[in-house]
């Protein structure tokens, strides 16, 4: 084996008896085989041209619904956006084509859509660049018809990862709030055209899942996690919160998820099965609808119609309710898919369904849902083209086996393998 040392990537090492070169990438060795009729010949001193084609992006696979939620939204486009690793990805399901936003350096956490409906916000975590340097945590915000970037927020300011973002929806949707995974789980409120900070305050020590301006009341925001809900406000620079009162109610492990009807009732969703409407302005349960699901409610949405739509864990049902929150109609979610993880409003009556398993979902409750992305969850570990057709084949820790056509970047098939899979041989 030859061995030379390289100041970007450490060593490279060529073995003559695998034909293979091992690189070592972000302190990660990659080994790479050669072609067979290229290496009897192969020398690592040979210096070639770079080649004069560069690569452009073209499609994204999967989509991040294991960890993150209120990640999937329908924009006037027609294109449902959505982020998966460090790529927000904007997908025109009609016209089967993918643009991409590539503005973040490390994976996106969270993302918010402004009342425009084309300004963006997406919060990433903390990286490392190519070199070993630490890249903070911080907010960009961009043009989803350009794909331009328009602001970077919280440079230095951020800690760890930025795990909530929300725009204001009235006064012009001029304000952005965030929640950082610092500790303290700091939320802070910015001036975003002017990249500046309005505001900022301790949240929680324990975990917090989603962080909303009120729809309708410019100095109101509403932040939930773990075994709480706050309701905050907005006055002369500074936030005040009063703590949800669950009182005669079971104040559950989480508090998972928050939506807004038509009249001003804030509505959560909650660990324990149980959505709990908050009368307008008030920090008091006004109504309970106890077990709407069985196990946790992963999703709240609100239609255009005024009814509200429910996605629950456990029991991947997605739940139509009426105006006294009865239920008018409900569907399972496919068991392969995994539990609802968020639920977005498509065109008619057409929802779009994330999912745990890191799968899109698209249907409506009347018709049955059916797959629009399929993905991988926790690691990807293998990859093998086909020799001769536009397929290839992946796996992971997540026990599955996928093969793909790269044509229409949809699963021919998909197996479960009895152990986590590493890699492949040739096929």
């Amino acid at each position: 084996s030859l061995s030379f040392p390289d100041s970007k990537t450490k060593e490279v090492i060529f073995s003559v008896e695998d034909g293979s070169v091992k690189m070592f990438l972000r302190g990660r060795p990659v080994p790479m085989l050669i072609p067979d009729e290229l290496a009897p010949t192969y020398s690592l001193d040979t210096r070639s041209e770079l080649p004069s084609c560069r690569l452009k992006l073209d499609w994204v696979y999967g989509y991040r619904g294991r960890d993150c939620r209120a990640n999937l939204y329908l924009l006037p486009t027609g294109e449902i956006v959505y982020f998966v690793a460090s790529v927000a990805v904007l997908y025109s399901v009609e016209e089967q084509r993918q643009r991409h936003y590539l503005g973040h350096n490390d994976d996106i956490k969270c993302l918010a859509i402004h009342p425009d409906m084309v300004t963006i916000a997406t919060g990433q975590v903390a990286g490392t660049t190519k070199e070993g340097k630490p890249l903070p945590p911080h907010v960009r915000i961009w043009d989803s018809v350009s794909l331009s970037t328009l602001h970077v927020l919280g440079l230095g300011v951020f800690d760890r990862a930025v795990c909530c973002v929300g725009f204001s929806k009235s006064n012009g949707g001029n304000l952005l709030c965030a929640v950082d995974e610092s500790n303290d789980h700091m939320l802070s409120v910015w001036d975003w055209a002017k990249e500046t900070k309005v505001v900022d305050v301790k949240c929680s020590n324990e975990a917090v899942l989603v962080a909303t301006f009120h729809p309708t009341d410019p100095t109101v925001l509403i932040t939930c996690g773990k075994s709480h809900i706050y309701f905050w406000t907005l006055e002369g620079g500074s936030l005040s919160k009063r703590q949800g009162l669950f009182e005669k109610h079971e104040k559950p492990k989480y508090v998972l998820c928050v939506t807004f009807l038509e009249g001003g009732d804030v509505v959560t969703g909650d660990s324990g099965g149980n959505l709990y409407v908050w009368g307008k302005g008030g920090n008091r349960i006004t109504q309970a609808v106890l077990g709407a699901h069985d196990g946790g409610v992963f999703g709240l949405c609100a239609l255009r119609d005024g009814t509200l739509v429910s996605g629950g864990g456990r029991d991947r049902r997605v739940v139509l309710w009426g105006s006294d929150y009865s239920k008018l109609q409900e569907v399972e979610v496919p068991e392969d898919f995994g539990p609802v993880r968020t639920v977005a409003e498509g065109h008619g009556d057409t929802l779009y369904v994330g999912t745990t398993r890191n799968s899109i979902l698209q249907g409506s409750v009347h018709t049955g849902f059916s797959l629009l992305v399929q993905g991988h969850v926790e690691e990807l570990w293998g990859l093998a083209t086909h020799p001769s057709q536009a397929q290839f084949v992946t796996c992971g820790q997540d026990k599955l086996v996928h093969l793909w056509s790269s044509e229409s970047h949809q699963p021919l098939w998909s197996r479960i393998i009895e152990m986590a899979a590493a890699g492949h041989g040739d096929p």
